[in-house]
This record gives C-alpha cells, structure tokens and sequence, in this order.
C-alpha cells in the first residue's frame, strides 16, 4: 500500500490486490472517505467511486475488521473527537523547529500524541520535541482543531 498526502483535502491510500485490482482511499479531513474501485484492463480507469460518511465508514470498518475492537479502546467519534494523521513537508516553516514554537494546544486545543518517524513512534513528544520534514504526526481533537493544526503544521 502506498500513501499520499492531499494538501488542503487528506490523505490518499492506494493498494493493488492479489487479483491486481487498483483501490484507493481517499481519508478526507472532514472525516468522510471516498473509495474508488479501478477497471481491471486499465488500472487508472476508475470504474466505481463511493463516497462515504465518518459514520458510513466506521460501520465499513466494523465490517470488514470486526475483531478491531476492545473494550479499553477511546471511540473518540462518540466524544466528537478524532484523530488524524498530518504529514510535515521538507518545506514546512517547522522543519527543524521545537514542537513547543507550534503553540498547538493552546492556538487549535488539538494534540500532537505522537510522531511517526521513518520506522520508529515517538509517543507523547515533549515541547522540546524537534520537528523534522517526512515526519507523521498524530493529531486528536475536535474536527475544527485538527483542521487548524493542519494549516499551522501546513505553513511554509
């Protein structure tokens, strides 16, 4: 599987199955995902597109992963908050800089929770923390605030 990153829309997951059928997910900020199914002869021919609802896909997920769930797992869905995953240009102004110069919490009330880096996680990242391009972060807050974080962590 393969990511991609949609400044301004979300995040693009492309995977080709056993079968070499072409599908990708498109994870848009606002928590609605379209899934676009390709033509088997022309692997960039989109032959079904499917647009659903936050709600529409974590049914989708129950489906297909029902074992997914654990009685110690947050849903923060049913709280009205959600997590995301926010990928650091090489570009961006914070490359390089403390996460503590974002003002994250305090300018959007959303979270940095962790950092995924090449192969490596970086639970909790202290303000101290130093940001660098390529890096993933994982951002939990209201709809609004991720959105935020976003076009903070989005600024060149």
């Amino acid at each position: 599987m393969s990511t991609t990153p949609l400044p301004g829309i979300g995040v693009q997951y492309d995977l080709t199955t056993r079968e070499d059928r072409h599908i990708s997910v498109v994870a848009h900020r606002d928590g609605t995902r379209t899934v676009n199914v390709y033509q088997a002869e022309d692997p960039d021919a989109c032959a079904q597109s499917l647009h659903l609802t936050g709600p529409e896909s974590a049914s989708m997920i129950d489906a297909l992963m029902p074992a997914h769930h654990s009685p110690n797992v947050l849903h923060t869905t049913d709280l009205g908050l959600v997590a995301e995953r926010v990928e650091l240009s090489t570009h961006s102004h914070w490359n390089g800089r403390v996460l503590g110069e974002t003002r994250m919490r305090t300018d959007t009330g959303a979270s940095i929770v962790a950092v995924l880096r090449r192969s490596a996680a970086i639970p909790s990242p202290a303000p101290d923390f130093r940001l660098a391009g390529g890096d993933t972060l994982i951002v939990i807050g209201t709809r609004e605030g991720i959105e935020a974080a976003a076009a903070i962590l989005g600024q060149e």
